[in-house]
Formats: C-alpha cells, sequence, structure tokens
C-alpha cells in the first residue's frame, strides 16, 4: 500500500553553517559548522530554536570546536573518532528546549537491543546472497521514480525527502551513491552513501526493504558493497545513525565490525513518530 510521507523539514544556511530545521523533526540540527564562529552560530540557531517553537537542538560538532558549545549548556551525546579527515573526532550534542523531548519511553528496550548488538561476533566473511536472482548494482537517475516509491510504501516518515524524485537525482548528482536489489527488473531494497568527501567520511543510510522480503540478510548485504564502493573513493571513516528500537539494523552493522558511538534521545522523526537513534561508526 502506498503511504505519502509527511512533509520533510528544509535545509538552509545560517552564517557559513549547514542547518536543518522544521516542525517534522522538531528540532534544529546543525549538520555543517563550516567557518561559522561557534558563539555567533549558538545564538543564531537558538533564536531560531525560539521563533519556531522547536523542542531540541542537535548539532555535530568537530572537537575542536566543542567547548563553546559545552559552556552554553549542550551535552554530548555521541561521538565519532576520526570523523573529519580519520584525524578529528566528530561529537554530537544536544540541547533540550522541553524537559519531555529529553524524557527516553522505554529506555531499558533500548538498552537491551544495544547491548544485544554490541555482544554479537563479528563476521569473519560475508556469506553468498541467498538468491541468484538478486542484483546488487547502483542507483541511477532513472531509478528515482521507483526508488521514490519504495521509499514511500516503507516509511511513513522521514527526516529528509527520499519520496521525491527530484531530491533522490539532485543528490545522486552531488554527494551521494544510491544501491539497490533488484529481483527480476523490481527494486525490492535500497540504501545509500552520503559522501562528504572534503572530510572523507560517508553517512551508511536510507536503508529500505519491502516487507515481502524481509529477512533475506538485504541490508548486510547492500552495505558491504557500499563499504567496497566508498573505500576507492578515499573515505576513512563510515557512520550511520540508526533506530535505537530496531534491532536488525544494529546488529548488522554490529556484524560488520562497526563500533557504538552513542545515543541520540528522541531526536529524529522516522516510521511516523520521533524516535531515539543510536550511533555506529567504523574506521574505513
Amino acid at each position: 500500500m502506498y503511504r505519502m510521507m509527511l512533509l520533510p523539514d528544509k535545509i538552509e544556511r545560517i552564517q557559513d553553517a549547514c542547518i536543518q530545521h522544521g516542525p517534522l523533526n522538531q528540532r534544529v540540527y546543525l549538520m555543517k559548522m563550516g567557518s561559522s564562529e561557534p558563539g555567533k552560530l549558538i545564538f543564531s540557531i537558538e533564536q531560531l530554536a525560539a521563533e519556531k517553537g522547536y523542542t531540541k537542538i542537535f548539532a555535530k560538532v568537530p572537537a575542536t570546536k566543542s567547548s563553546a558549545f559545552l559552556q552554553a549548556g549542550y551535552k554530548q551525546e555521541a561521538s565519532v573518532p576520526g570523523f573529519y579527515r580519520g584525524q578529528e573526532d566528530a561529537l554530537f550534542f544536544c540541547k533540550y528546549l522541553i524537559d519531555s523531548r529529553r524524557e527516553e519511553k522505554h529506555p531499558e528496550v533500548l538498552d537491551q537491543i544495544q547491548t544485544l548488538a554490541e555482544q554479537i561476533k563479528p563476521v569473519e566473511r560475508d556469506a553468498a546472497i541467498s538468491d541468484v536472482s538478486f542484483l546488487i548494482r547502483p542507483c541511477c537517475p532513472k531509478d528515482a521514480p521507483e526508488m521514490s516509491e519504495l521509499y514511500a510504501m516503507v516509511f511513513p516518515s522521514y527526516p529528509f525527502p527520499i519520496n521525491q524524485p527530484d531530491y533522490l537525482r539532485d543528490t545522486m548528482a552531488s554527494h551521494v551513491d544510491y544501491f539497490g536489489v533488484e529481483h527480476r527488473g523490481k527494486l525490492i531494497a535500497l540504501s545509500s552513501a552520503e559522501m562528504d568527501r572534503m572530510e572523507e567520511n560517508v553517512e551508511m543510510t536510507d536503508f529500505a526493504t519491502l516487507p515481502e522480503w524481509e529477512g533475506q540478510g538485504l541490508a548486510h548485504h547492500l552495505l558491504a558493497v557500499m563499504e567496497a564502493a566508498v573505500r576507492q573513493k578515499g573515505i576513512r571513516t563510515a557512520y550511520t545513525i540508526a533506530r535505537a528500537a530496531a534491532a536488525g539494523i544494529n546488529i548488522i552493522f554490529a556484524k560488520r565490525y562497526y563500533r557504538f558511538g552513542g545515543r541520540l534521545i528522541n531526536n529524529t522523526n522516522i516510521s511516523g513518530c520521533i524516535e531515539s537513534m543510536n550511533v555506529w561508526y567504523k574506521p574505513m
């Protein structure tokens, strides 16, 4: 059944920083600081959050620029070592603007999933894909309409507009490599490698499998293919921001030697509501 996603938040620039904000996630997300002066940038994003009535500020910050955020009352929720060119860590800071946003539902369940994933033994060798009729391949612009339909069927909501063909084509042309599993000419699973070539890191993200094809290990195979592809492009660090309540995706990353980097509380609107997210990372 086709389901229309809620409208995504928008991406804008403040000073030299790239931010995402809007009512879907009820937050300001500082994605890249650029050359912005930290103190002035903090003032600007907090002013924006107050004007819009958002309930969280989420900031991805180089470790060398973290002191201003700490002094402004931000707390670290996660980190990715070697995020910037394999040399400098990224710290994931937060500030909650209402108490209810920091109160996690069922934290014991999320802790159990994290523990389960961390106890998984990594695979030494990838198993062969289960069906020879599966073809894993890079996606291209002509795939965008089919990709957008698949994403809309899997996710009632998503933090970025992956249900829009134009967005998929635009990001393909700039910095995202999409991969799909094809079965008899039809895409049945997708994922993406969102690269920052300048900083030599990649977010492994946008995993989606049609319900009737779940349980085939397709996300694991997609991740293995993406890792091989980004290594050839000089990427040094891979990471993901995965749903903390979804045991399967956390286990997949743990099996491929990703390490737990922290939990982002009530951070992202995905699959219909705001959820906590786990950060996993891996040196390439």
